[in-house]
Order: C-alpha cells, then sequence, then structure tokens
C-alpha cells in the first residue's frame, strides 16, 4: 500500500515556477497610402486620422478622443477621398492600399466651416477653446445663421420652457432652452453649451465607467442628453465619477468648484499650475493632474497616455480633493 503524499510544510517555502513568457506580437502589415500628396506607411489597421499625423497633419475634431469609441457624430474630421461620392469622417475610416486623401481641399474647408457655423449658431462655446480656434482656422461667421453668437445666460435659460425655440433670442434648439441643472455638490451640467458629442454618453458607458446614467433622448431639435426619465443626478445610476467631465470638449459639463469661480469671475488659467502625482486612495496608481490658483486645488484630471487610467477617475480620485483646501 502506498504512503499518501503529505501535505507542503508551509513554513519551507515552495520555489517559483519559470515566469510565463508571452510569445511577441505579430507585426502588422505596413499599408502605403498618399495624404495630401504625401507617402505615408501606416499599420494595417489604423484610421486615416492617425495616418494623417504620421505625416505631421494634425486634423480637427471634436466627438473624437484616443480613450473612447469613434461615434462619427460631429463630422469636423472629414476629409475627401478620391473616387469617394462622400467627404469620409477621418476618426473612423480604415487604410486601405492606395487610398489618395485631400485633408485640406476646398470641399473640406467648406464643409468644416458649415459645421462649426451650424454649431456654433446653436450652442454657447464660450468655454471652448479649441472650437475657438477650429473657428477662426476656417473662418467661421456662425452670425450667418441668425443672431446667435452668445446664447441666452443662464438665467434668461431659467425662463425659457424646453421645446420653445426663440430664434431671435438666440435659442434654436432644446439643448439651449435647458436651464443650467445643479442638482449636487460636485459638478454641473450646462447643457446650453452641449454639441451632443456623445463624448459623456461613451464614457458612462463601455468605454470606461459601464454605470449607463445618462444618454441621448429626443430626436431631431429635441435631441438632447438626459438621464433616465429625466430625473436628477442624485436620483440616477450616476456614481459621480466624474468621466464625462474629463472627455466634454465645451464645458457643458463641469467641477462645481470651477462653475462656481466662473460665475464669481475668478477663475484664471493663466495663474494656475499643473502638477502630476499618484492617487493616494488605493493601490491601483492612477496618476492625477493636479490644477492649483492661488494655493488652492481647483480640479483634478488625468492623463490621457496613462496606461492606468487612460484618462478616467473614480469619485475619489476625480473629486476628493477638498480635505487639502481645509485651513488648519
Amino acid at each position: 500500500m502506498s504512503t499518501p503524499p503529505k501535505a507542503p510544510d508551509m513554513k519551507i517555502p515552495i520555489p517559483r515556477g519559470p515566469l510565463p513568457i508571452f510569445p511577441p506580437e505579430r507585426p502588422k502589415r505596413l499599408v502605403e497610402i498618399t495624404i495630401d500628396g504625401k507617402p505615408a506607411s501606416v499599420p494595417e489597421g489604423s484610421t486615416l486620422l492617425e495616418a494623417a499625423r504620421t505625416v505631421g497633419i494634425e486634423t480637427p475634431t471634436l466627438c473624437y478622443l484616443e480613450n473612447l469609441t469613434p461615434v462619427n457624430v460631429c463630422r469636423i474630421c472629414v476629409v475627401e477621398l478620391e473616387n469617394s461620392r462622400t467627404l469620409v469622417p477621418a476618426c473612423s475610416r480604415k487604410v486601405e492600399p492606395g487610398m489618395k486623401v485631400q485633408t485640406d481641399s476646398e470641399r473640406v474647408r467648406t464643409s468644416r466651416k458649415l459645421v462649426l457655423e451650424l454649431l456654433a449658431s446653436s450652442v454657447d462655446v464660450s468655454t471652448a477653446p479649441q472650437f475657438k480656434e477650429y473657428m477662426q482656422r476656417y473662418d467661421a461667421a456662425p452670425e450667418r445663421f441668425g443672431p446667435t453668437g452668445s446664447p441666452a445666460k443662464a438665467g434668461e435659460r431659467d425662463q425659457i420652457q424646453p421645446g420653445h425655440h426663440h430664434a431671435a433670442d438666440g435659442v434654436h434648439a432644446e439643448t439651449v432652452a435647458q436651464p443650467v441643472k445643479v442638482d449636487n455638490d460636485l459638478y454641473v451640467r450646462d447643457y446650453g453649451k452641449c454639441i451632443l458629442c456623445y463624448k459623456c454618453v461613451e464614457a458612462c458607458g463601455v468605454d470606461a465607467q459601464n454605470t449607463f446614467a445618462i444618454a441621448v433622448a429626443g430626436r431631431g431639435f429635441n435631441a438632447r442628453i438626459s438621464t433616465e426619465f429625466n430625473v436628477t443626478l442624485p436620483d440616477s445610476a450616476c456614481v459621480y465619477c466624474g468621466n464625462c467631465i474629463g472627455v466634454c470638449p465645451t464645458g457643458a459639463l463641469m467641477f462645481k468648484s470651477e462653475h462656481d469661480m466662473r460665475q464669481a469671475g475668478t477663475w484664471d488659467e493663466k495663474k494656475q499650475s499643473q502638477t502630476d502625482t499618484i492617487c493616494p486612495y488605493c493601490g491601483v496608481g492612477c496618476q492625477l493632474t493636479v490644477h492649483v490658483q492661488e494655493q488652492q486645488i481647483v480640479k483634478i484630471t488625468s492623463p490621457l497616455d496613462h496606461s492606468v487610467t487612460n484618462g478616467h477617475l473614480c469619485i475619489k480620485g476625480r473629486f476628493g480633493y477638498e480635505w487639502v483646501n481645509l485651513k488648519k
């Protein structure tokens, strides 16, 4: 009769086996294309946007972000593709061998200019510096579509009933007609600045948080970002991670601290410094960028290219800093 094996002695460490070695990633086949007359070799599966960047061409984007899935809604990144009937979105169109692309043709510039004008004529872009740069680049004149330029102010929007469109007041859509929503102490929602880029919806969904607290409701001029049944944030599925703020390109979603400072006229980015550090709340190792003005932390962001966060944070990392500002 064989002797049963003895249990290992816990006082004697068991030697580790060899660490697994992952096979090297297969190199992707290079695809040859031409962009603005320049030859480019990019890995198979790259987008036209990525290909343009390899040859030093910066294509404007609004709804695109490196840490989100392209949704093709803003159409500001469209380029002209030889033998294509329509302009194609550079953020999602994959490269194919022999493509000939024009990123700054007259047709492309006209399309981008019109998109910028239509957006700026219907929403408030005063807190969207990148948007303003694009308007200057393409000589956009949103006043062609009505006396908008500066949509109704927050106080005036409180008096506007959703669904009513007052062109004379510079309000053309329900998006602008909504009053500023301040229903919590962490961030505010000013949908008068919303361009419906879907970034917040994607960040709240499968691309980051998987909370699905918000979505696009309505159609046409009645389209807007909304919680389920249009309830307040405290009554919704929101977990206050703030990832929607981190991806918003226009300031429609904003830290309450920043919103209050802007209302008081004390917000000044020229006086702010930024310092990278590691979040102290757990051991994941999320990288934080601390924005400080006059010895006070005013907001927290995270770099898009950080391998741990990819720009996303939790409620503690993004909002759990007020104790630092407390004076002894």
